[in-house]
């Protein structure tokens, strides 16, 4: 990745944050906690979860602009939401189970 394609990577993000504290209050809180989720649970690949962020983001805009709570859309379990967002996707959570299966078949065999 060259020094380019990183600042034109930062101005982006600034833009994406600049939206994000556009939302109402309640909007902001859940898109957060969102994010803090998907950055520790969440897929493996950077730039997938950039792209859902801000699926997640023109979602939460769409439905702040009809009037809709941010609860109407995400449900009450924002965490099981973000689980069905990565349904099917190759998470940290996964790669350190891997991790933990592997070192305890290693232990079995000795």
């Amino acid at each position: 990745m060259n020094i380019k394609n990183i600042i034109e990577g930062k101005k982006e993000w600034r833009a994406h944050v600049v939206r994000v504290k556009a939302l109402p209050q309640d909007y902001q809180i859940v898109y957060k906690e969102i994010q803090k989720y998907l950055f520790k649970v969440g897929v493996v690949e950077v730039n997938e979860s950039i792209g859902l962020l801000s699926e997640i983001l023109n979602f939460f805009e769409e439905s702040a602009a009809a009037g809709k709570g941010v609860l109407e859309v995400t449900g009450p379990d924002v965490a099981a939401f973000c689980d069905a967002l990565i349904e099917g996707s190759n998470t940290y959570a996964d790669l350190y189970q891997e991790s933990v299966n592997q070192k305890a078949d290693k232990a079995k065999k000795k």
